[in-house]
């Protein structure tokens, strides 16, 4: 298997459903009380994208994105357009969004993170698959030219400092950017339905985030 650097047609993940899912293990005790734990670290999105069609246009699209795939065998890029950026969905990303590390005068590589907070608690995310030209990074409010002072792997996300522009001990790193998540098919057969000469859907493309 292998994963291919693009991008689900995002006309069609625009009206997709789905969102992150957690795995709780629950065990109920003789007193009533129960006792819950997870054994993820991180969640994992599941969308539905047959909810995007809108025309035999898009049902050929999808077919020629499903085969060149392989079905189930090759991972892809998709955009959730709930959640696809540094910031809330309607706000410009900013280089100061997200803090993705704090400086020691030595480390030059910080992976890109998107925290999660509500009320006391907080779910930091790796962030693996940035949309290219998207990414800023500041060090303590300064913005820092890419290419120069850093650089980013649009593949992993992994955000390289060079030699010369190694943060300091205590800087503050931040970074603004958008991001696709990396998924596969969840099905190896597109169930087709042709309502008539002109039109047709797909009703369920189950897709599954996968770790990379």
């Amino acid at each position: 298997m292998a994963f291919h650097d693009m991008r689900f047609p995002t006309r069609i993940s625009f009206g997709s459903s789905g969102g992150p899912e957690r795995r709780t293990e629950i065990v109920e005790l003789a007193n009533g009380f129960e006792e819950r734990n997870t054994p993820w670290a991180h969640a994992r999105r599941r969308y539905n994208a047959g909810y995007g069609l809108t025309g035999r246009d898009d049902l050929h699209e999808v077919i020629a994105f499903f085969e060149a795939r392989r079905g189930r065998l090759h991972g892809f890029r998709y955009k959730d357009h709930t959640d696809f950026k540094s910031c809330p969905p309607a706000t410009e990303v900013s280089p100061a969004d997200q803090l993705i590390g704090t400086g020691d005068g030595a480390t030059q590589a910080f992976q890109l993170t998107k925290t999660y907070a509500s009320g006391d608690d907080s779910y930091t995310r790796p962030i693996a698959k940035p949309v290219a030209g998207t990414v800023r990074i500041a060090v303590d409010g300064a913005e820092q030219t890419d290419g120069t002072d850093v650089t980013v792997d649009y593949t992993t996300g992994l955000v390289t400092f060079a030699f010369l522009a190694i943060p300091g001990p205590g800087a503050s790193i931040t970074a603004g950017y958008e991001f696709d998540v990396p998924v596969r098919f969840d099905m190896d057969h597109l169930d087709i339905r042709l309502s008539d000469i002109l039109a047709g859907d797909i009703p369920s493309i189950p897709l599954v985030e996968v770790r990379v």
